[in-house]
């Protein structure tokens, strides 16, 4: 196995691409000297054992030269950290091949700055917020071939109500959750749970044929289908630190659960008219413990500890999608997700 820097296996990685900043960077308390890579490391991973901001890592990189094919690391090398001209760097300090004693430090240029469908898609959820009367104005299924009532991948169904043309794809879904601003109790949105998408093959008289292309679950009687090409998700995404300060809460787990870990999709109670973007990251933060000072007897609250960071990947008006990249401790639906 081995790591490549043009090709990064973990998304991690890529988050920390399109994040570099001039800021100082801060060494992690007792960090080592060394370190021997292991199989399954990622660049994440490795600057993780030296930063405090493991997503720093392309201001902490650097290659020998002398390394032959210095773009790779592979299980067994050996990662030094070195200073130069006043800032700490990592280096491939030996491998098979000998090294001569002194070590040239080059920027890498291969940083990859997207992260590609292919690589999160699969955590990625589908589902989409719609106004009021939206999803029950849609047309619905009404059977599937041969009066089957459960739909399924390669299934053709048939679905009744106005369809634009044929050879349209359409998403079919079933009403979700109702989400509610946690500290205004504003509506923020009504959720259209996805549960497949197909394409009109042929309609007539307000009944389509559809024939079905994915399926998350069975696909049922009376799921409704509106059009894909109305909320499509990004085939790439540019991660990036937002441009204006954004601060709000994870209001719900995509789901049904309350605990949030590494690549769930949570709710976050911002949008659009707060300048949310795709591919904005947030670091999450979780809320401090109430104690009670021995001395006056007073109730405190303990500051807010980081504890994960999380991409929005789709974005409505008052609220978005994301999904969690990074969980260091356990999370929870509440916690607060802000701008660094």
């Amino acid at each position: 196995m081995r790591i490549h820097l043009k090709k990064w296996i973990g998304i991690l990685c890529l988050v920390g691409a399109a994040m570099v900043q001039a800021d100082t960077l801060a060494l992690k308390q007792g960090h080592p000297q060394t370190y021997v890579v292991k199989k399954g490391d990622t660049l994440w991973d490795i600057s993780a054992t030296f930063l405090e901001d493991a997503w720093r890592w392309p201001q902490i990189w650097k290659f020998n030269p002398q390394i032959d094919n210095p773009h790779l690391i592979y299980p067994g090398d050996v990662v030094k950290l070195i200073w130069v001209s006043g800032k700490p760097r990592l280096v491939i300090a030996s491998r098979d091949t000998k090294l001569s004693p002194r070590i040239r430090a080059s920027a890498i240029t291969a940083n990859v700055e997207q992260i590609s469908l292919d690589s999160i898609g699969k955590y990625l959820s589908g589902n989409r917020i719609v106004a009021e009367g939206e999803l029950e104005a849609a047309p619905y299924v009404i059977s599937g071939r041969e009066g089957r009532l459960l739909m399924g991948r390669r299934d053709t169904l048939y679905a009744r109500g106005e369809f634009a043309q044929n050879n349209v794809g359409y998403g079919i879904y079933r009403t979700g959750e109702t989400y509610f601003d946690p500290r205004t109790g504003e509506l923020l949105g009504f959720e259209a749970v996805e549960i497949g998408a197909g394409t009109v093959i042929e309609s007539s008289d307000g009944i389509a044929t559809v024939s079905v292309e994915r399926s998350a679950s069975d696909i049922r009687i009376k799921d409704r289908l509106l059009p894909l090409l109305s909320q499509r998700i990004d085939s790439t995404f540019y991660p990036k630190l937002p441009e204006e300060p954004i601060e709000g809460l994870i209001t719900a787990v995509v789901g049904g659960v309350t605990q949030v870990g590494q690549y769930n999709v949570v709710v976050f109670n911002k949008g659009a008219r707060e300048k949310v973007k795709s591919g904005d990251l947030l670091s999450i933060y979780k809320e401090g413990q109430a104690v009670v000072d021995a001395i006056t007897e007073e109730r405190v609250r303990l500051p807010a500890e980081k504890g994960g960071l999380m991409m929005v990947y789709r974005v409505f008006d008052k609220m978005s999608y994301a999904v969690v990249l990074e969980a260091s401790r356990a999370l929870a639906v509440g916690d607060l997700a802000k701008s660094h």
